[in-house]
């Protein structure tokens, strides 16, 4: 029956459209509203396939940044160009679309489990648990877990796996790329980290301007191209190269800077 139809997860979804609308319609106001959300090259996105697609974005809170992808991508879908004017567009989502996001993160309470039902590739980090470093393999079923969903649709990432800016772009998205041969699309954001706390729940600041920039598909030599030259490709689309440093705004670099001086802290 259609009703009970679910996606290669094993979530139903029906009760994943319901999700979509009612957290899009709970959420809309947060970018078009208490704050503004401009976007810039959304008509990208009726342009792109039905599946595949791998879009990798550096990452400021845990959760706003994604909701606002979900919003500008079905908006987009419906015809609305760098606009979420309207929520009509939630009616119709688009179900296949999935965001890669840290196991750990998506079971830290009931509000994160409903994200994941909604969209989560649920991966464990190989680098971070519990606020630890730590270093262990890849679990292979994560990376066929990432497989399935690009089979199935779309897969929102942030490669360098922490809101951190300028961090490393971890390797192990270069691997993806090279092994599933993704439309790989950049989004470079900002103003997210200045209007939420770090979960992206809380409304920190009202009247932030907030940006979201959708770029071209980047060109990438699947077989013959290395890992590294896939990774410092990413580092320049999504703008976090060591190079865009001296043109961050004056917050983001202070955010930096704090998040170095707590690291360094932290380890002491």
């Amino acid at each position: 029956m259609p009703f009970f139809k679910r996606n290669p997860f094993g979530h139903i979804l029906f009760i994943k459209t319901w999700l979509i609308r009612i957290l899009g319609i709970l959420t809309h106001q947060r970018f078009k509203g208490f704050n503004r959300l401009k976007i810039e090259g959304s008509e990208i996105l009726k342009k792109l396939p039905e599946n595949n697609v791998l879009f990798v974005s550096n990452h400021q809170t845990y959760f706003a940044d994604v909701v606002a992808m979900f919003h500008v991508f079905n908006a987009g879908l419906s015809g609305r160009v760098d606009s979420i004017k309207n929520v009509g567009y939630l009616w119709k989502p688009k179900l296949n679309i999935y965001f890669v996001a840290a196991k750990e993160t998506m079971k830290s309470g009931p509000l994160p489990r409903i994200f994941a039902y909604a969209g989560s590739v649920s991966i464990e980090r190989t680098w971070r648990d519990k606020g630890k470093d730590v270093n262990r393999q890849v679990k292979m079923s994560d990376i066929s877990n990432i497989g399935v969903a690009l089979n199935d649709g779309w897969v929102i990432t942030f490669p360098q796996g922490t809101t951190t800016p300028f961090k490393p772009i971890r390797k192990g998205t270069a691997h993806i790329i090279k092994e599933f041969k993704p439309l790989v699309i950049p989004i470079v954001i900002d103003g997210f980290r200045r209007s939420f706390d770090k979960r992206g729940i809380r409304i920190k600041k009202k009247g932030i301007l907030q940006s979201m920039e959708i770029k071209e598909p980047l060109k990438i030599d699947y077989e013959n191209e290395s890992v590294e030259s896939i990774v410092e490709k990413i580092e320049y689309a999504i703008e976090q190269h060591s190079s865009f440093l001296k043109v961050i705004s004056k917050e983001d670099l202070a955010e930096h800077e704090k998040m170095n001086k707590l690291r360094k802290w932290s380890k002491n």
